[in-house]
């Protein structure tokens, strides 16, 4: 198969499965046919390169192939297959109820959709690092992250080369950090910003998480600044379709900080996680039922936490 730029593999996609689906069930897709693998290129976030590909095309180009279907999540189908089909496809199509969603929702309940999104792009476990298994508060409040992801190369590896790595002293493991916000603006920016670097800055990957970002031209300008310059990702957690989740800003890729680490396990759950991965990597198994349990669907998540008022 000749390579494909992420319209056509998009494109493709739509053209095989006939229906409309959005830009995280098309990644999906993509991988489960391993059509992915025939990219030009795609970079650390190929599903968030994809999402952006296809929502500035049927933005920007009169001309598009594409079509939007829906709001809630936005679905996309191809123009030439949708003409004709519009009755047959209308339960893809948002309701006339247009009054806007309301997500009444704490912090923590966000740490599912980190944990989703996690597992299914990252391929990574995580585990939630409770505050309250840390030291006492002169230590500093900024000491913990709020979860922390593990990549496992046991599940891609062959024994050959997890041996290998094992003998050489290469971990068989990427580690994630993640400081999770209900908000991000420029009231916050700083306080929540630094907090991620002091307590996720350790990790090969360290996130900012928050579901409500700002929109301000500024504030992202700011926003972006920052992440440049500190090496902290921000992940905009998206509430009615956890698959549009996106990474706005990608994380630095480092070397862990051991140091740090070790001072991590001040904290009982990252001193358990640690044991923990000791041992999955022994083993060569991972037991996900020790990690934070991942929501079976996208709709199973929003329906966690979702609640549409009227006005």
């Amino acid at each position: 198969m000749p390579k494909l730029t992420f319209l056509e593999l998009a494109e493709k996609i739509l053209r095989e499965e006939n229906k409309p689906l959005s830009p995280g069930e098309i990644w999906k897709t993509a991988v489960a046919k391993e059509y992915e693998k025939n990219l030009g290129g795609s970079g650390k976030t190929p599903w968030a390169t994809l999402y952006a590909a296809i929502f500035n095309d049927t933005r920007d180009r009169p001309d598009t192939i594409f079509v939007k279907i829906g709001e809630r999540p936005a679905r996309y189908f191809l123009k030439e297959l949708y003409h004709g089909k519009e009755t047959e496809i209308e339960k893809f199509s948002v309701s006339d109820d247009t009054a806007p969603i309301i997500f009444e929702y704490k912090e923590a309940d966000l740490h599912q959709f980190v944990a989703y999104y996690s597992r299914t792009y990252f391929k990574a476990y995580t585990k939630t690092i409770r505050h309250a298994a840390g030291p006492k508060k002169e230590f500093g409040e900024w000491v913990h992250p709020d979860m922390i992801g593990v990549y496992y190369a046991v599940e891609d590896w062959k024994t050959e080369v997890l041996d290998l790595s094992a003998a050489i002293g290469t971990p068989a493991i990427k580690l994630y950090s993640f400081e999770i916000k209900k908000s991000l603006s420029f009231a916050n920016l700083r306080e929540a910003f630094f907090q991620a670097v002091s307590n996720s800055s350790w990790a090969q990957e360290g996130y900012l998480a928050a579901a409500e970002i700002s929109s301000d031209e500024d504030f992202r300008a700011e926003l972006r600044r920052l992440s440049a310059a500190f090496g902290i990702g921000i992940l905009s957690i998206s509430l009615d379709d956890p698959d549009a989740t996106e990474i706005l800003a990608p994380a630095r890729e480092n070397a862990i900080d051991w140091d740090t680490l070790n001072k991590l396990t001040m904290n009982k759950d990252v001193a358990e996680l640690l044991k923990r991965i000791k041992n999955d990597l022994q083993t060569k198994e991972v037991i996900r039922e020790k990690y934070d349990t991942v929501p079976a669907s996208a709709s199973e998540l929003v329906e966690s936490i979702k609640r549409a008022k009227k006005p």
